[in-house]
């Protein structure tokens, strides 16, 4: 199985993740590309892999502004290219996890579920079938957000994402892998 891990980190949180996610596909034997998205200007055919782990951190809701230029740029490619289909018919064996990284200071994990169903939109227009939207906890950076990571409604989230979270995220991966 060809798999892309694409993430998308402004402070380091959702990098954590990714190398996490990573290390457990390559531990179980899967061809793998992992890309930190660095520009809107990535050029990649979603259609040669088979499974996909996209990831970004929540800003404002949203995932980070490079995400969403290069899912606008992706988005008109495909359908210029009329991969993107009334209906959306399902492609045979292509598979897709979504997740991120917040705070949720304010609304908790309300703040972080935007932005997940906004990244899986595009793969779920181009048929393929959204298995997982994940969500971790990660602290606040720079220093000036810093009380937030003690003072919002998930209460002390510092040190986030810790090694539980990151077994966590194995477990997700090794269990999803194993039952494809």
């Amino acid at each position: 199985m060809k798999i892309l891990n694409l993430f998308y980190s402004m402070t380091s949180n959702t990098k954590i993740v990714a190398e996490r996610i990573s290390k457990d596909i390559e531990s179980l034997g899967h061809s793998l590309d992992l890309m930190q998205l660095t520009t809107k200007d990535l050029s990649l055919d979603l259609l040669n892999y088979d499974m996909f782990f996209i990831g970004s951190g929540v800003y404002e809701w949203l995932p980070g502004k490079p995400m969403q230029e290069v899912f606008a740029k992706w988005r008109k490619h495909y359908v210029e290219q009329g991969a993107i289909l009334p209906s959306s018919p399902r492609l045979t064996g292509k598979k897709a996890v979504i997740y991120c990284t917040y705070g949720g200071a304010h609304t908790g994990i309300n703040e972080a579920i935007p932005a997940v169903k906004y990244m899986g939109q595009l793969f779920d227009h181009l048929g393929i079938e959204i298995i997982g939207e994940w969500y971790f906890v990660g602290e606040y950076h720079p220093e000036r957000l810093k009380p937030f990571s003690s003072n919002g409604r998930l209460g002390n989230i510092e040190g986030r994402p810790n090694e539980n979270d990151l077994n966590e995220v194995s477990e997700r991966v090794k269990g999803i892998l194993q039952a494809l």
